[in-house]
């Protein structure tokens, strides 16, 4: 199932994304959830076409964790090597935005870089979740930008002030339910130029041992998303281009970028 957040002319809901993404988009219709999709899905009844409503980040997480140097490549070009454990940090809710919505760059940076990466959204509530049963609390997944002010990470020696500005975290355009995770590739395009290509096999640390590690930590709790970390090839964005992060069996997530 795709799970989407949608605006629709009534108001905001869950939806289920329904026809073939390959095909037709005016054959494309949202099927709205009640309350939300956690648990048992019901379904109100009520349908849209996907052209008459605006979709939004698929989730309102209370907590985004992300892995840094999660691949040895991007942790080279980072000057490092990869950790023997994963380096965990946090992103406020505050920076989640969805599909087509502005990164907004702020003027106290002077390079913002774009990180293409796999999120995983919780399904459940879970605390000290053994890798065996990680995938038994994984509701699904979806394409996140892990947007940093590379300059203030450099200056400050690390990710608090770097990672948490507002906008700084696009997530969508939905959750897909059903996915074999361990290796898709991911794309991350600047105004159409290949900058990012990797794949989730890449990862030093793989998901069932991140959602371990994390739950030992902190609970976690259904709509939280963890950011799987990034490929290789990471740089900076300037106002007036467009960045869309691609990842196999997901879509594509787009966002223009702005001045603050």
């Amino acid at each position: 199932m795709r799970i989407a957040r949608v605006a629709h002319p009534e108001g905001m809901a869950f939806a289920a994304i329904e026809g073939d993404l390959d095909g037709p988009a005016d054959q494309l219709t949202v099927a709205e959830i009640a309350e939300h999709p956690f648990g048992q899905v019901q379904f109100t009844g009520r349908r849209w076409p996907l052209a008459d409503v605006r979709l939004l980040a698929p989730m309102l997480p209370s907590k985004v964790v992300c892995v840094g140097r999660n691949y040895a490549d991007h942790a080279k070009e980072m000057g490092g090597e990869a950790p023997a454990s994963p380096i965990i940090f946090l992103k406020p809710s505050t920076t989640v935005i969805g599909p087509n919505v502005a990164i907004k760059l702020p003027a106290s940076s002077e390079r913002v870089d774009f990180e293409g990466e796999l999120a995983v959204v919780i399904g459940r509530p879970c605390k000290d979740v053994p890798a065996a049963k990680a995938r038994e609390v994984i509701l699904g997944y979806t394409i996140a930008n892990d947007v940093t002010a590379r300059d203030q990470q450099k200056a400050d020696g690390g990710f608090g002030r770097a990672k948490t500005y507002d906008t700084f975290c696009p997530l969508g355009p939905w959750v897909e339910t059903v996915l074999d995770a361990a290796d898709v590739e991911i794309k991350t395009e600047l105004d159409g130029e290949v900058k990012q290509d990797g794949h989730t096999a890449q990862m030093v640390h793989d998901i069932p041992a991140l959602i371990e590690f994390i739950s030992h930590i902190m609970t976690l709790l259904p709509g939280d998303v963890i950011l799987t970390g990034t490929p290789a090839g990471v740089g900076p964005m300037r106002p007036g281009q467009t960045v869309a992060v691609s990842i196999e069996g997901l879509g594509t997530l787009t966002n223009p970028i702005a001045a603050r």
